[in-house]
């Protein structure tokens, strides 16, 4: 990862009946644009092992590689614009093994680089709810790290919220938000959190009036698609899980086809989901096995305003970033000089070509006021701009919501 710092050293908590083989392990996390990617090992054909990144992600039920992976099972076949690979019976954690048995094969998306799975990301591998369900599994995101072990290994701390987990492993909890009861999905693939238009829309005329942005820019510019143009944002002040509290919780607006297909995936009616964002100051353990989340808030540090430079980036499959859209702000375009289709080539002397999209965000923030230069090109011509970072989506200063604090949970 070309600008993150270094990763902690892995911990290993060591069953003491079985020396050789973990009961659980814990890992460090690599929180890019709000999703929680680790290292993973690989059992390759010759009796080695192949380090790659995995992308943690509750809120998908598919097995997803890259075109690299397959290859080295020696099994690809593409047709469109998606392939099938075969997978290994395996994977290793921490020095854990982790059976992927029962899962036949693995998609691998084509028309993008061999060694990734979606432009602007890094993983080559998913750890998808199917496969987390066998697991107690607990993400850290305070402190950035990620524990997985068999059922009733891992000690959950924080408060438990009942949970429905279907046949796919997807996890939907119910909240409460603005006096209203809401059914949400623990999406951990997911940078910010998305909620039904019609419950947006409810929010967004409360009276007073919530933090309200139309645009994508920081950790919701997810993927550069075409609709996050108008993508449509509110912070909301709180969040209610059982006894817990989310405080600062950024919402975009989720179309009905969008919500009804996700309706699909989980075989029950949401009204949205949670991703990463929503739980920057804590602990988040699902012990699917009970049908249970634990919420332990172990920090608290107040929601982060968006200050960055005002552009909606589009990710492309050679490395690159394209302007998909320049923000508002104040009634004005927030970079002027920056037009959609402009190629983002690098901020304040650093590459953005090869980076991840939340590599690219971090260096597009910083205090507002400052000043970042963004070298870009225009019909096959270079120039520079100096844009200011602004700030989007404010947060409203609030006393941080605190959550009771118990001890781990411990089954009897």
């Amino acid at each position: 990862m070309r600008f993150f710092p270094g990763i902690f050293a892995t911990i290993l908590l060591l069953s003491p009946a079985f020396a050789q083989e973990p009961k659980s392990v814990t890992v460090p996390v690599t929180l890019d644009h709000n999703r929680a990617v680790i290292d993973v090992y690989l059992p390759l054909p010759d009796g080695s092992t192949k380090r790659v990144r995995a992308w943690v992600n509750t809120g998908s039920a598919e097995l997803t590689v890259s075109q690299r992976v397959g290859v080295l099972y020696g099994a690809l076949k593409c047709e469109g614009k998606t392939c099938e690979s075969s997978i290994p019976p395996e994977i290793q954690i921490g020095g854990m093994k982790i059976s992927l048995a029962g899962m036949q094969s693995a998609h691998a998306p084509a028309g993008v680089p061999k060694d990734v799975m979606f432009a602007g990301m890094s993983p080559e591998i998913t750890l998808p709810a199917s496969l987390l369900r066998n697991y107690d599994i607990l993400l850290d995101y305070a402190n950035r790290q990620f524990t997985i072990g068999p059922p009733d290994s891992v000690k959950f701390p924080g408060q438990a919220v009942q949970a429905r987990i279907g046949p796919t492993g997807l996890v939907n909890i119910t909240g409460r938000v603005q006096r209203d009861q809401v059914s949400l999905i623990i999406d951990t693939g997911s940078g910010i959190s998305f909620v039904a238009a019609d419950r947006f829309a409810k929010w967004h005329g409360a009276d007073p009036p919530l933090p309200y942005l139309k645009g994508a820019v920081g950790a919701a510019n997810l993927w550069g698609a075409p609709d996050e143009a108008g993508r449509e944002l509110l912070r909301m002040p709180s969040i209610h899980l059982g006894t817990s509290a989310l405080s600062g919780v950024i919402f975009a607006s989720l179309p009905p086809a969008t919500l009804n297909q996700i309706n699909e995936r989980v075989g029950a009616d949401t009204n949205g989901l949670l991703g990463g964002e929503a739980f920057r100051n804590c602990r988040v353990g699902i012990d699917y096995a009970h049908q249970t989340v634990y919420i332990d808030s172990v920090g608290h540090n107040s929601a982060p305003d968006m200050d960055v430079v005002g552009v909606t980036l589009h990710p492309e499959t050679d490395g690159r970033f394209t302007v998909l859209a320049v923000l508002e702000f104040e009634g004005k375009p927030a970079v002027p000089e920056v037009k959609p289709g402009d190629t983002l080539i690098g901020v304040d002397g650093a590459p953005a070509t090869g980076a991840t999209l939340g590599q690219v965000w971090s260096l597009l923030g910083g205090t507002p006021g400052q000043t970042r230069t963004l070298t870009l090109e225009r019909d096959g011509k270079r120039f520079t701009v100096d844009a200011r970072v602004q700030r989007f989506l404010a947060a409203k200063t609030t006393t941080p919501v605190k959550s009771p604090r118990k001890t781990p949970h411990r089954r009897d």
